[in-house]
């Protein structure tokens, strides 16, 4: 796959996406493996090339996404200030993928403003619409029963049948 047709890079200048290029390393992993953990520190940006990655947040792993179509891009955190990865991502058959370390992709993006701002507006609207799919998701699972806490954080409790 050519890295100009992945969603992250279209609309860039060919020598800004060389320079990313340069700084990417392919990796082939093979299923089950994990690629970070949740709380691992945040130092590498990835891109799908082949294969699928389950995101899972929390000790049980719940899963909340799965990383399946050539050229996306997980490992955000990274990129946004964040010291450790949010969530945790595995192999769920053998991978490949691009490997970009964080501080060298963002010296690329500080040196280059304008196609540094295209990359985080596409960043931004890869995971918006993957909060959209999430929320999604969370609507059309089944109502859990809620508490009202009118805003004390005191919550009500249902009154027990007499």
């Amino acid at each position: 796959m050519f890295i100009q047709q992945m969603d992250l890079f279209p609309g860039m200048a060919r020598d800004f996406v060389k320079r990313v290029l340069d700084i990417t390393a392919r990796e082939t992993i093979p299923e089950g493996a994990v690629i970070f953990g949740q709380g691992d520190p945040a130092d590498y940006f990835y891109i799908l090339l082949k294969g699928r990655i389950r995101l899972t947040i929390g000790e049980d792993g719940h899963s909340v996404y799965v990383v399946s179509k050539p050229g996306e891009a997980f490992g955000w955190s990274s990129l946004l200030g964040r010291k450790y990865y949010s969530a945790s991502a595995q192999c769920m058959e053998e991978t490949r993928l691009l490997r970009m370390e964080k501080t060298k992709l963002q010296e690329i993006l500080d040196k280059d403003p304008i196609n540094g701002l295209i990359f985080f507006k596409k960043l931004s609207g890869i995971l918006g619409n993957r909060l959209l799919q999430i929320y999604q998701m969370i609507s059309s699972a089944p109502e859990a029963d809620s508490s009202r806490s009118y805003g004390s954080g005191q919550t009500m409790q249902p009154s027990e049948p007499d």
